[in-house]
């Protein structure tokens, strides 16, 4: 603490004004360098209102390491914020003076719309809290859905970018059966049996049929997110679908792919954010394997949970970085590799979908990704995935 360092005892040095001045500058600057240094105090934030712009709230604050979510509260018990703020681990209060008392707030958000909120807060609040309502908190609320439209765009972005590295792997899956075509209908031009010339039709048939699958997945991939955000998703379907994908973007013939799946798995989400959270998982699992390894996809319903990991036994991350490999722009792939964003998505992607996500890697031997979403119950069409 800066309270700690060497300071002046108070004797005063008779006609030494510039090692005077010498002197208070080493400490002045001392205790700058020890300031910067220092963690800044987290902005403790106590949320009024858990709607819909109480749960978007929730979940842009608490992705922010300056900033403590001390609790959430809600005259409805069943608000979706509430639920929100118990899979974050943020306390949630059924009485307004619980939350606000007793724990050092420095700023209420209240997105209640209640005119008669601003009062209460201010008669129950001490004059060092700050109270963000009314016109302000609404003008929040706007910021925070320009800031959701925002992260779509950039996953958008970065899933355009990434089809790049799917070129070769098109080109290949597209040449085999455009040769096959090429040489049956060489073939068909000098045959004369019917039965053999409706044989060599349908491998042509076939053929075209599998250029085609090649363009729907792409097309699929590519598009952008639909705005439904709460279809129930067959998970053990979406990975299958997302390894199919992902061989476009790496070569597969190296890795031993274990699945471990669970009957009936189902989580709520967008289907198309999902997939591109597995391609990209999937795709990093097997580019940090470059001699081969195994590739395991696992799911499993625990404690009222979903679960999915991804594991590889590639080179691992070292510890000094693994803090850092959700934030945007960071990636530790050469130039023209990565974009930066593809973890930083998956994050966000996760966390809309009220789930979590935690990496276990070590050096050498592999890392492991675990996704862990809210248990949903199986439904008639769940072998059906989304």
């Amino acid at each position: 603490m800066i309270s700690d360092l060497p300071t002046s005892d108070g004797t005063r040095v008779p006609s030494a004004a510039p090692s005077d001045t010498a002197g208070r500058r080493s400490d002045q600057d001392g205790q700058e360098r020890m300031a910067s240094v220092m963690p800044t105090p987290a902005t403790r934030v106590a949320i009024i209102g858990a709607g819909r712009g109480g749960t978007a709230l929730l979940d842009l604050l608490h992705q922010l390491r300056t900033i403590e979510v001390v609790g959430i509260t809600d005259r409805d018990p069943a608000a979706p914020g509430l639920q929100r703020a118990r899979e974050l681990h943020v306390p949630t209060y059924e009485r307004l003076a619980d939350l606000i008392s007793n724990h050092r707030v420095n700023l209420v958000m209240d997105l209640t719309g209640d005119p008669d909120m601003d009062r209460i807060l201010r008669e129950q609040t001490s004059g060092e809290t700050d109270i963000l309502s009314g016109p302000a908190s609404r003008l929040l609320w706007d910021l925070v859905r320009h800031e959701s439209a925002l992260q779509a765009e950039l996953l958008h972005s970065e899933k355009l970018a990434g089809i790049g590295s799917f070129a070769a792997g098109i080109a290949h899956d597209m040449n085999n059966p455009l040769q096959l075509i090429l040489g049956l209908a060489e073939n068909l031009l000098d045959e004369c049996d019917i039965e053999t010339v409706h044989d060599q039709a349908r491998d042509i048939v076939e053929a075209v049929k599998r250029t085609t699958a090649i363009c729907r997945d792409l097309t699929s991939y590519s598009r952008r997110a639909s705005s439904q955000q709460n279809s129930l998703i067959a998970i053990n379907g979406k990975l299958d679908e997302a390894l199919k994908i992902a061989r476009y973007a790496v070569a597969l013939q190296d890795i031993d792919i274990r699945k471990s799946y669970q009957p009936d798995i189902a989580v709520k989400g967008n289907p198309d954010e999902l997939l591109h959270v597995f391609v990209n998982l999937i795709t990093n699992a097997v580019q940090a394997m470059d001699h081969g390894g195994t590739l395991t996809l696992e799911t499993t319903a625990v404690q009222g949970a979903t679960r999915v990991r991804v594991s590889d036994t590639g080179c691992g991350i070292s510890a000094d970085l693994i803090d850092r490999i959700f934030e945007p722009f960071f990636t530790t792939k050469p130039p023209g590799k990565g974009t930066g964003l593809g973890l930083y998505n998956i994050k966000n992607v996760i966390h809309h979908m009220h789930g979590t996500i935690e990496v276990e890697s070590h050096i050498g031997r592999g890392s492991t990704f675990t996704i862990t979403f809210p248990r949903e119950a199986p439904t008639e069409d769940r072998s059906r995935p989304s």
